[in-house]
């Protein structure tokens, strides 16, 4: 393979990616937008259908992500390995990278949600998650498969009584693995390591099988991928109405929100099974559509585009679509959703241009720190 950039994944990535931003521009400039699904087992009440939906559709994002950041990593790493790369440079540049999400998660994700140096947030899940990757990718694929399915389906029956929560370090070190909470401060953080470990670890098992069969046929991939993902939400609709195990928050009523709601933080296997069947269509719509004569041009070129920057958007659009300053955690006044809407939209107009751009400068200076971003 002689590149690492296939197209229906960066169609795919700009998808959830543009409904990411939509997710946070509402949460800078709605009063009744919120989250914190599943955190302490909590479930936040929404007060209509309308809000909860517009929070719920941004569930494809995160794990996506992460999955996706997977996959790329195991593309690239395939690529560095067949350009003479050695495995110590490969570590030590995945290391890097994983350095690299740390500060910059501490530096500009945190301030942009008005939280501490400390939060540990998705960007400092995969700065982490890159770190054990970079030894953890050395072993066959069929264990990383084994433990990711495994972490994946049984981390809900984890128990970390073991490190007592009494003192800072031991309860950050519990949000940290695997139990999300905001009642610590400053020692917060959403996106524990041991869940979304598994789910980076399916990705890459992903990125490993497409390293070897993409240029083989991917139009024989489209079915197994769309099967696939009509699979996982066919089963997400079982496990809700069982309503017992992959549930961490119980389906309580028959009502649509009832049904939808699921826990996030930490991700339940419901959370994960819509999450991800959603993004396997993305990726069959993706591959299905690339090598058109219009792919990349129009409305799927530009989504292509900024899936093809997700770490410079990811960074850009919160401090875009906040407006304000540092410190200054509340907007001077609040946006109807229509508003919103509409300014999600011309951001996005100029967050695709800038990712034009910085495409261009990272082109340029391929030797740069920008590698890491």
């Amino acid at each position: 393979m002689k590149t690492n950039r296939l197209p229906f994944i960066d169609f795919a990535r700009g998808i959830v990616m543009v409904v990411m931003a939509w997710d946070h521009v509402s949460g800078f400039w709605h009063q009744l937008h919120h989250g914190g699904e599943g955190v302490l087992g909590r479930a936040p009440p929404f007060p209509n259908l309308t809000w909860f939906l517009e929070r719920f559709v941004s569930h494809w994002c995160a794990p996506s992500f992460i999955f996706l950041a997977g996959t790329v990593l195991a593309l690239s790493t395939a690529r560095r390995l067949a350009g003479g790369g050695s495995q110590t440079e490969i570590t030590v540049h995945i290391i890097k990278r994983g350095l690299a999400l740390l500060i910059l998660e501490a530096l500009l994700v945190s301030p942009a949600f008005d939280l501490p140096s400390l939060y540990f947030g998705v960007i400092a899940c995969i700065g982490v998650c890159f770190i054990i990757f970079s030894i953890a990718r050395r072993l066959p694929m069929p264990a990383i498969l084994v433990a990711s399915l495994f972490t994946v389906l049984n981390h809900s029956f984890l128990s970390l009584d073991l490190i007592p929560n009494s003192t800072p370090l031991g309860w950050y070190l519990r949000v940290i693995l695997h139990e999300p909470s905001f009642d610590g401060w400053p020692y917060v953080g959403l996106y524990p390591i041991i869940p979304w470990i598994g789910v980076m670890g399916l990705g890459w098992c992903f990125g490993k099988v497409i390293t070897r069969l993409y240029e083989a046929g991917r139009r024989r991939l489209v079915a197994p991928i769309a099967a696939t993902g009509a699979a996982s939400i066919l089963l997400f609709a079982v496990i809700r109405w069982l309503n017992g195990y992959g549930n961490l928050l119980p389906r309580n009523g028959g009502t649509l929100i009832a049904w939808l709601y699921v826990s996030k933080y930490p991700p339940s296997v419901a959370f994960l099974l819509w999450a991800l069947g959603g993004m396997c269509l993305f990726l069959a719509t993706g591959m299905l559509l690339e090598g058109g004569p219009r792919f990349e041009s129009g409305l799927t070129g530009a989504v292509s585009q900024i899936g093809r920057t997700p770490l410079f958007f990811y960074l850009t659009h919160l401090w875009l679509y906040r407006m304000r300053l540092p410190g200054v955690s509340e907007p001077p006044f609040y946006l109807e959703m229509w508003q919103t809407f509409i300014f999600w939209l011309v951001g996005l107009v100029v967050l695709w241009r800038l990712s034009v751009w910085y495409s261009g400068v990272k082109s340029r200076h391929p030797g740069s720190i920008l590698r890491y971003i």
